[in-house]
């Protein structure tokens, strides 16, 4: 009996030991998205490979995928940088989390109206408050961008009070463009096959140029959250683009919960070590050469100084002209007598600046 005993329960023990680890969740977003479809699985695989078995688990999306992280600092989440620089702080603050990678790709901000007086960023925010929104779900990284860039341009698009949630970006998009004093905004991949820029295109719609000084001056962690694009989408021309439109994109990143907030020390050097091998591991690895994202992103160039300029002065001298006069008048005495101060100032300081 004893060496029966001894023996079940070695082969109990064997058995045990053969266990693979508990999966790791990797947090994402709809399972039609490229989060879940594309990035999510390429990230899988090379955690196989690593031994590291790994499952990717859908969600609403990037501000979804904070909560879980905080609430299991050992899961993983993708999501959009300015999602996560609008609502980190609602689930402990920046050291919760650990962002593992950020900018292997960009997913771009449109904004989508039918009325063509609409040229620029600038006359959007200035007419905020006579402005219909309507947006995709409350919950989503498209609504989340909203509201962030409400935030950080409180006297502009933070003074819009007409916002109404669709029940999906596609809705969004077509009840917008019934309406003469409608926007969306939503984020995504710049896909010219996209069948929503086909249906902008259909309904006589247009996108705006999401460019402003405001936005591409915010930072978060050191990290820059917007950067200034052409995108090849099918669209009417900018500064002779072709079928490209100017917008702002933000970086997507991998994160997970700080290590710090891992009990137990196995575990927490389990994770730290985790960190690392995903750090180490190629852009190509992680993004399929041969996904339509990576194909897009090869058709996406940085916007150059003088057009990043060229927008950001359409969207200042909006913004300037819907000042009271007075102000103005102030503002423009201002710049008069500071243009006088510097060039009486040496050529030096002048080639410092």
């Amino acid at each position: 009996m004893r060496f029966r005993s001894t023996a079940l329960i070695t082969t109990a023990a064997i058995a045990l030991s053969a266990v693979p680890a508990s999966a790791a969740e990797i947090n994402t977003g709809g399972e039609s998205g490229a989060y879940h479809s594309t990035f999510c699985p390429a990230l899988v695989n090379q955690l196989n490979r690593l031994g590291k078995p790994s499952d990717c688990v859908s969600s609403a999306g990037s501000g979804e995928n904070l909560r879980r992280v905080a609430r299991n600092p050992l899961e993983l989440g993708y999501g959009q940088l300015d999602v996560f620089a609008l609502e980190a702080e609602r689930y402990g603050g920046e050291e919760a989390f650990e962002i593992i990678r950020s900018d292997d790709v960009r997913e771009c901000v449109f904004a989508v109206t039918r009325n063509r007086s609409y040229t620029n960023f600038g006359e959007i925010a200035v007419n905020a408050d006579r402005l219909r929104f309507i947006l995709p779900p409350e919950a989503s990284g498209s609504a989340k961008t909203f509201d962030y860039l409400r935030k950080i341009d409180p006297e502009g698009l933070g003074r819009a009070r007409n916002i109404i949630n669709a029940t999906d970006t596609d809705a969004a998009i077509r009840m917008t463009l019934a309406d003469d004093q409608a926007v969306t905004f939503f984020v995504q991949f710049p896909d010219p096959a996209n069948e929503r820029f086909r249906t902008i295109s259909q309904l006589n719609g247009h996108i705006v140029p999401v460019v402003d000084s405001i936005i591409l001056r915010q930072e978060v962690g050191g990290r820059t959250v917007y950067y200034a694009k052409e995108t090849p989408i099918s669209q009417v021309k900018w500064l002779n683009l072709g079928r490209r439109v100017v917008t702002v994109c933000t970086p997507l990143i991998l994160f997970t919960g700080a290590s710090d907030r891992v009990t137990g020390t196995e575990r927490r050097t389990e994770h730290r070590q985790l960190v690392l091998n995903i750090r180490a591991l190629r852009r190509e690895e992680l993004v399929p050469r041969e996904s339509p994202t990576a194909r897009i992103l090869e058709r996406t160039r940085q916007l150059s100084a003088r057009a990043r300029y060229h927008f950001q002065e359409l969207s200042l001298t909006a913004r300037e002209r819907a000042k009271p006069f007075l102000e103005r008048m102030y503002r423009g005495a201002q710049h008069v007598v500071r243009v006088m101060i510097l060039k009486a100032r040496p050529p030096e300081y002048l080639e410092e600046q």
